[in-house]
């Protein structure tokens, strides 16, 4: 896919590490903690959790004075960069950039005095400090005055679907912008968030082809992970796969760990990042199934992803149906029969063992096979041989003992 052409800015230093968004950088994954900012041993823990689960950005919410005043100790005890999240009061930007925060976000929905967002530009453009202007579908539209609401609402698409939410939106960045441009800065990204799917895909679409900043992503109250990371894939995923995109949030009512590790599968999975790791395939069982394959698959993910750095392909299949196929395309694959398992490497048939140590054979060859890639032995992908399906009947499956003992009819094609 071709990647839309946007400017490109940096965030973080020497200690974090610098994370490029936009122009040729890699897609960056966001999160963005859930405590209280200002009970520093709490963030700091959390944002170094998040960031050993791969977030390259983590955001915090800076709401009151104690909150700006904890980020010094704060950005003192992490290596990831951080965001001050700003609503309401443009103080608190102030002094997030006092204390040496990596990047500011503003919303245009509550903070809009021109001089008070001159104020944040400003001492951002002295520190080399990017901003995003983070429009919410939630906080554009005017609700303390109803006649103002009702004159924004007569501005709607009338031939497009939630048409005067995304004209408000893009209407409250452009008018934002102004202010921006007026200052010559331009060290932006922006982002025009919607819990409504198809509304933040046709927004960020629109956006697009407005703007050359670099775009952040996001479903805001996307839910709990169950039905929200759905929603949020549809959506990015969409985006992302026509090019449109360079930094994501995936948003759940639940642990932020969550977002950070379906956002980096997300883009593993459309080849925008490289992966770290094991990818792992499985099979969704079905009435041929012969062993615990649930079970087998669980404790494969976790052991895999405390052992294996290396991104190799790994596949756990339930039956010799589809497993040989697999088996090809995996550098490591296991394909089950009748409590027993079959392990290949690379196509090569390496071990038939019994089901209780299918889970500890299989991570030794993983373990194996990565010291070969990494001394350079082996490649990955790299197929060696092709493989034969075994029998259905054969020694995966139960069908010889019962040919043995009468309760199966061997039939040969084209006999009487």
């Amino acid at each position: 896919m071709e990647r839309r052409t946007t400017r490109q800015l940096t965030l973080g230093d020497d200690r974090t590490g610098l994370v490029r968004i936009g122009g040729d950088a890699p897609v960056s994954v966001q999160t963005m903690t859930s405590g209280y900012t200002y009970d520093i041993d709490a963030c700091v823990t959390e944002i170094n959790r998040l960031a050993a689960a791969g977030a390259d950005i983590v955001r915090v919410a800076v709401p009151k004075r104690a909150d700006t005043e904890a980020l010094p100790e704060i950005l003192n005890q992490t290596r990831v960069p951080i965001v001050a999240d700003v609503h309401f009061h443009y103080k608190r930007a102030l002094e997030a950039v006092e204390a040496g925060i990596h990047k500011i976000r503003l919303n245009p929905g509550n903070i809009d005095d021109r001089e008070q967002v001159n104020a944040v530009i400003d001492a951002c453009a002295q520190r080399n400090i990017p901003i995003r202007i983070g429009v919410n579908e939630g906080s554009i539209i005017e609700r303390k005055d109803k006649q103002v609401r009702m004159e924004e609402l007569g501005k709607f698409f009338a031939d497009h679907r939630q048409g005067h939410l995304m004209a408000i939106m893009i209407a409250k960045l452009e008018e934002y912008l102004e202010i921006f441009h007026a200052r010559d800065f331009h060290d932006i990204c922006i982002s025009a968030k919607s819990m409504d799917a198809r509304l933040a895909i046709d927004t960020y679409r629109e956006i697009s082809k407005r703007f050359d900043y670099p775009l952040h992503l996001g479903v805001t109250h996307a839910g709990p992970r169950e039905t929200g990371s759905i929603r949020s894939v549809v959506a990015l995923g969409t985006l992302l796969a026509e090019g449109i995109g360079d930094t994501l949030r995936i948003s759940y009512a639940s642990d932020a760990v969550y977002e950070v590790e379906d956002g980096l599968e997300m883009l593993w999975s459309l080849g925008l990042r490289e992966r770290v790791g094991a990818e792992l395939i499985a099979c969704p069982t079905c009435g041929r199934i012969q062993v615990d394959l649930f079970r087998l698959v669980q404790d494969v993910r976790s052991r895999l992803a405390a052992d294996i750095e290396v991104p190799m392909k790994v596949a756990v299949m339930g039956c010799v149906v589809n497993g040989p196929g697999e088996a090809e395309g995996a550098d490591i694959a296991v394909f089950a029969g009748d409590r027993k398992g079959i392990i290949y490497v690379q196509g090569q048939r390496v071990a038939n063992i019994p089901e209780d140590e299918i889970l500890d054979r299989l991570l030794a060859e993983c373990r194996k096979f990565q010291d070969r890639v990494r001394a350079g032995e082996v490649k990955l992908g790299e197929k060696t041989v092709e493989i034969v399906p075994p029998a259905p009947i054969g020694e995966l499956g139960s069908g010889v003992d019962k040919i043995a003992r009468g309760q199966v009819e061997q039939v040969s094609i084209g006999k009487t």
